[in-house]
Protein backbone atom coordinates (compact mmCIF):
# COMPACT_ATOMS: atom_id res chain seq x y z
CA UNK A 1 0.00 0.00 0.00
CA UNK A 2 1.47 2.95 -1.10
CA UNK A 3 0.66 6.08 1.33
CA UNK A 4 1.84 9.71 -0.16
CA UNK A 5 2.88 12.08 2.90
CA UNK A 6 1.73 15.20 1.66
CA UNK A 7 -1.57 17.33 1.48
CA UNK A 8 -0.67 19.03 -1.84
CA UNK A 9 -3.44 18.36 -4.44
CA UNK A 10 -0.17 19.10 -7.47
CA UNK A 11 1.49 15.86 -5.84
CA UNK A 12 -1.42 13.93 -5.93
CA UNK A 13 -2.51 14.32 -9.42
CA UNK A 14 1.30 13.76 -10.87
CA UNK A 15 0.78 10.27 -8.83
CA UNK A 16 -2.26 9.69 -10.63
CA UNK A 17 -1.13 11.10 -14.02
CA UNK A 18 1.14 7.87 -13.97
CA UNK A 19 -1.13 5.36 -12.84
CA UNK A 20 -0.28 5.06 -9.39
CA UNK A 21 -3.35 3.99 -6.79
CA UNK A 22 -2.49 5.56 -3.25
CA UNK A 23 -3.84 7.40 -0.29
CA UNK A 24 -2.83 10.72 0.94
CA UNK A 25 -1.92 11.26 4.87
CA UNK A 26 0.15 14.46 5.29
CA UNK A 27 2.98 14.81 7.63
CA UNK A 28 2.70 17.29 10.29
CA UNK A 29 6.63 18.49 11.17
CA UNK A 30 8.87 22.04 11.58
CA UNK A 31 9.80 22.75 8.37
CA UNK A 32 12.43 24.98 9.64
CA UNK A 33 15.72 25.19 8.08
CA UNK A 34 18.43 23.65 10.35
CA UNK A 35 21.80 26.26 10.56
CA UNK A 36 23.89 26.41 7.30
CA UNK A 37 21.78 23.71 6.03
CA UNK A 38 22.42 23.45 2.15
CA UNK A 39 19.77 23.78 0.44
CA UNK A 40 19.99 19.56 -1.06
CA UNK A 41 20.05 18.65 2.68
CA UNK A 42 17.65 20.63 3.37
CA UNK A 43 14.47 19.01 1.00
CA UNK A 44 16.30 15.47 1.33
CA UNK A 45 15.73 15.87 5.12
CA UNK A 46 12.05 16.98 4.94
CA UNK A 47 11.01 14.61 2.75
CA UNK A 48 12.86 11.93 5.14
CA UNK A 49 11.43 13.29 8.27
CA UNK A 50 7.78 13.26 6.63
CA UNK A 51 8.02 10.08 5.52
CA UNK A 52 9.34 8.31 8.42
CA UNK A 53 6.45 10.73 10.65
CA UNK A 54 4.05 9.00 8.13
CA UNK A 55 5.29 5.40 8.35
CA UNK A 56 5.70 5.55 12.08
CA UNK A 57 1.85 6.68 12.82
CA UNK A 58 0.28 4.22 10.23
CA UNK A 59 2.18 1.50 10.95
CA UNK A 60 1.69 1.52 15.13
CA UNK A 61 -2.17 1.61 14.17
CA UNK A 62 -1.96 -1.20 11.69
CA UNK A 63 0.98 -2.95 10.92
CA UNK A 64 1.01 -3.48 6.85
CA UNK A 65 4.61 -5.13 5.53
CA UNK A 66 3.38 -3.88 2.41
CA UNK A 67 3.24 -0.24 3.64
CA UNK A 68 5.42 2.15 1.05
CA UNK A 69 5.17 6.25 2.31
CA UNK A 70 6.03 8.50 0.08
CA UNK A 71 7.67 11.91 1.15
CA UNK A 72 8.51 14.94 -0.45
CA UNK A 73 9.30 18.66 -0.41
CA UNK A 74 10.19 21.13 -2.90
CA UNK A 75 12.03 24.36 -2.54
CA UNK A 76 13.45 26.92 -4.73
CA UNK A 77 17.19 27.89 -4.27
CA UNK A 78 19.08 31.03 -6.08
CA UNK A 79 22.52 31.16 -5.04
CA UNK A 80 22.55 28.63 -2.26
CA UNK A 81 19.71 30.56 -0.59
CA UNK A 82 16.47 28.94 0.23
CA UNK A 83 13.24 30.92 -1.50
CA UNK A 84 10.13 28.79 0.39
CA UNK A 85 6.85 30.22 0.32
CA UNK A 86 5.70 34.44 0.67
CA UNK A 87 5.23 35.16 3.71
CA UNK A 88 3.28 38.15 1.99
CA UNK A 89 3.20 40.34 -0.79
CA UNK A 90 6.23 41.80 -0.28
CA UNK A 91 7.76 39.20 0.31
CA UNK A 92 6.78 37.39 -2.98
CA UNK A 93 7.41 40.60 -4.82
CA UNK A 94 11.04 40.36 -3.12
CA UNK A 95 11.31 37.02 -4.57
CA UNK A 96 10.15 37.20 -8.15
CA UNK A 97 12.34 40.18 -8.24
CA UNK A 98 15.54 37.79 -7.80
CA UNK A 99 14.32 35.51 -9.70
CA UNK A 100 14.19 38.24 -12.75
CA UNK A 101 16.36 37.56 -15.45
CA UNK A 102 18.09 34.57 -13.54
CA UNK A 103 18.27 31.01 -13.63
CA UNK A 104 17.96 29.19 -9.98
CA UNK A 105 17.27 25.41 -9.05
CA UNK A 106 13.97 23.95 -8.49
CA UNK A 107 14.99 20.98 -5.62
CA UNK A 108 12.63 18.25 -4.43
CA UNK A 109 13.76 15.48 -2.21
CA UNK A 110 12.01 12.32 -2.84
CA UNK A 111 11.77 9.59 0.52
CA UNK A 112 10.52 6.38 0.67
CA UNK A 113 9.99 4.42 4.20
CA UNK A 114 8.83 0.50 4.52
CA UNK A 115 9.72 -1.74 7.30
CA UNK A 116 12.89 -2.80 5.82
CA UNK A 117 15.02 0.57 4.69
CA UNK A 118 14.57 4.30 3.30
CA UNK A 119 15.20 5.48 0.44
CA UNK A 120 15.76 9.23 -0.33
CA UNK A 121 17.29 11.33 -3.37
CA UNK A 122 17.15 14.63 -4.50
CA UNK A 123 15.88 15.65 -8.34
CA UNK A 124 17.26 18.68 -9.31
CA UNK A 125 16.35 21.03 -12.14
CA UNK A 126 17.32 24.44 -13.42
CA UNK A 127 14.99 26.95 -14.64
CA UNK A 128 15.29 30.21 -16.35
CA UNK A 129 13.53 32.99 -16.03
CA UNK A 130 12.90 36.19 -18.29
CA UNK A 131 12.96 39.47 -16.90
CA UNK A 132 10.17 40.60 -15.37
CA UNK A 133 9.04 44.67 -14.67
CA UNK A 134 7.46 45.41 -11.37
CA UNK A 135 3.92 45.65 -13.06
CA UNK A 136 4.05 42.43 -14.15
CA UNK A 137 4.91 41.29 -10.79
CA UNK A 138 2.50 43.26 -9.37
CA UNK A 139 -0.28 41.55 -11.68
CA UNK A 140 0.87 38.55 -10.99
CA UNK A 141 0.52 38.53 -7.11
CA UNK A 142 -2.56 40.45 -7.54
CA UNK A 143 -3.67 36.42 -8.58
CA UNK A 144 -2.92 35.83 -5.52
CA UNK A 145 -1.62 32.32 -7.74
CA UNK A 146 2.73 33.06 -6.29
CA UNK A 147 1.17 32.84 -2.42
CA UNK A 148 1.21 29.04 -1.94
CA UNK A 149 4.23 28.18 -3.68
CA UNK A 150 7.93 27.68 -3.11
CA UNK A 151 10.38 30.72 -4.66
CA UNK A 152 6.18 32.51 -5.18
CA UNK A 153 5.29 31.05 -8.42
CA UNK A 154 3.76 28.10 -10.65
CA UNK A 155 5.21 27.05 -13.74
CA UNK A 156 2.27 24.73 -14.43
CA UNK A 157 0.33 28.51 -13.78
CA UNK A 158 0.61 32.23 -15.52
CA UNK A 159 4.13 31.87 -14.63
CA UNK A 160 5.07 29.49 -17.78
CA UNK A 161 4.64 32.27 -20.25
CA UNK A 162 8.10 34.14 -18.02
CA UNK A 163 9.85 30.63 -18.46
CA UNK A 164 11.32 30.52 -21.91
CA UNK A 165 13.64 27.35 -20.51
CA UNK A 166 14.35 24.77 -18.12
CA UNK A 167 16.57 22.12 -17.53
CA UNK A 168 16.02 18.84 -16.23
CA UNK A 169 12.89 17.01 -14.90
CA UNK A 170 9.17 19.56 -15.38
CA UNK A 171 7.53 17.50 -13.35
CA UNK A 172 10.49 18.23 -10.03
CA UNK A 173 9.13 22.02 -10.76
CA UNK A 174 5.87 21.06 -10.06
CA UNK A 175 6.67 19.26 -6.81
CA UNK A 176 7.26 15.47 -7.61
CA UNK A 177 9.85 14.40 -10.30
CA UNK A 178 7.50 11.17 -11.64
CA UNK A 179 10.36 9.56 -13.38
CA UNK A 180 12.46 9.40 -9.99
CA UNK A 181 9.45 8.19 -7.51
CA UNK A 182 8.37 5.51 -10.47
CA UNK A 183 12.74 4.44 -10.42
CA UNK A 184 12.65 4.33 -6.51
CA UNK A 185 9.62 2.38 -6.16
CA UNK A 186 11.03 -0.11 -9.24
CA UNK A 187 14.15 -0.17 -6.71
CA UNK A 188 11.94 -1.59 -3.86
CA UNK A 189 9.71 -3.73 -6.13
CA UNK A 190 12.93 -5.60 -7.29
CA UNK A 191 14.30 -6.18 -3.75
CA UNK A 192 11.03 -7.38 -2.40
Amino acid sequence: MLVLASASPRRSELLKQIGLTFRVHPAHIPEDPLPNEPPADYVARLAREKAEAVYAELSSKIPDPSLIVLGADTTVTLDEHILGKPEDDADAARMLALLSGRTHAVLTGVALVTAKKTIVRCESTAVSFAKLSSDEIASYIATGEPMDKAGAYAIQGLAAQWIPRIEGCYFNVVGLPLALVAALLKQLDSRA
